[in-house]
């Protein structure tokens, strides 16, 4: 019995245009919205209604000057808020409806409406920090999102799982000493933006609850499932997380023109379905994922059925085919492994 999940999916999201040429550009969504009007996938989901966030949900996480100063470029044909970031006239209404969207997915998850959801909104929102764009994103969804579960929803432990190709430096920094958000990020390195190296675990109460695992080019299906398996999955079951997210940004796709990675669409799907696993054992399944980076279109599209897929368990990878995954991975990755472990395992003694 396949499980109910929700997408929040709207035109307007493809309205911000950070200029010509740019790869993060609207005909990412417009192939992603093609392939869900695709016989295969039509009327397979739960269609969620994205929202504006207001100011004080913005607030939780971004400074009251940074904000206005995003929303004062609103009808203003260009503005550059960083030499890789920009604005045009509706990029502001679109950010907070990114925001909102992911929101209501998350109030959807919580309230069982659907089991499951991921909100296909941008820009994009990890890299962006208290009073600044950066790296394409002008708000940071994720991390408001976990702040909106906080406060509406009551949580106390909050696991965001980032499998951009990029560090997400503005959600680490923004929990960096909070224990009630657990981070989790895999990334190539060194490469922009240039934070997320293994001793980064967090400080003060947040010590430990920040966990990087740096990557060299080349990274493929095999060594990120055993990164997850040996890692991610041990802590998080010792952490017992009461929601799942996962900012997923799919530039580690092999083809992807930014990134140096050998992700297929199918390793994209069993990583999802180890993070499956944790909310099923962990929170009743709650999980919901909102999209980062990716910019190869046709790669994009393929990877987000594959999760899409299954998230709602219309193909189902198994624990032994996850068994034969990590056995087959490179086994120089095993010493990066090691080294993380070293640096967290004084915390967790799970290893």
């Amino acid at each position: 019995m396949s499980r109910k999940t929700g997408i929040v999916k709207d035109e307007r999201y493809l309205k911000h245009d950070a200029g010509f040429g740019h790869p993060e550009s609207p005909e990412r969504l417009g192939a992603t919205h093609t392939m869900l009007e695709a016989p295969d996938m039509a009327g397979k989901f739960v269609t969620i209604e994205p929202r504006y966030a207001t100011h004080e949900e913005i607030g939780m996480i971004h400074s009251s000057s940074y904000i206005k100063l995003v929303a004062s470029t609103a009808g203003q044909a260009f503005v550059a808020l960083d030499p890789d970031t920009a604005t045009t006239p509706e990029s502001y209404d679109v950010a907070k409806l990114a925001i909102g969207g992911l929101c209501n997915a998350i109030d959807s998850v919580v309230s069982a409406d659907v089991a499951n959801a991921f909100a296909l909104v941008r820009p994009p929102g990890h890299h962006a920090g208290v009073s600044n764009a950066a790296g394409f994103c002008l708000f940071n969804n994720v991390a408001i999102g976990a702040k909106h579960a906080i406060s509406k929803h009551k949580m106390n432990r909050i696991l965001i799982v980032d499998w951009d190709l990029h560090h997400g430096n503005g959600t680490q920094a923004q929990f960096y000493d909070d224990r009630r958000v657990l981070y989790f990020s895999t990334h190539q390195y060194p490469y922009y933006p240039g934070t997320g190296a293994i001793e980064e675990i967090g400080r003060g109460d947040g010590l430990g609850y920040n966990v990087n695992v740096p990557l060299r080019p080349g990274a493929d299906n095999y060594q990120y499932v055993r990164i997850f398996r040996k890692v991610l999955y041990p802590v998080a079951m010792k952490f017992k997380p009461d929601l799942v997210l996962i900012s997923a940004g799919f530039d580690p796709y092999y083809k992807d023109p930014l990134g140096g990675m050998k992700v297929t669409s199918d390793g994209f799907a069993a990583l999802t379905r180890i993070l499956m696993d944790v909310a099923d054992r962990c929170c009743m399944g709650r999980l919901v994922v909102t999209l980062e980076g990716g910019y190869h279109l046709t790669g994009l599209a393929e990877s987000i059925k594959a999760v899409l897929i299954e998230m709602r368990d219309g193909t189902h990878v198994s624990d032994d085919t996850l068994g034969c995954m990590e056995q087959d991975a490179d086994n120089r990755i095993d010493a990066v492994i090691q080294k993380v472990k070293d640096q967290i395992n004084p915390i967790w003694q799970v290893f």
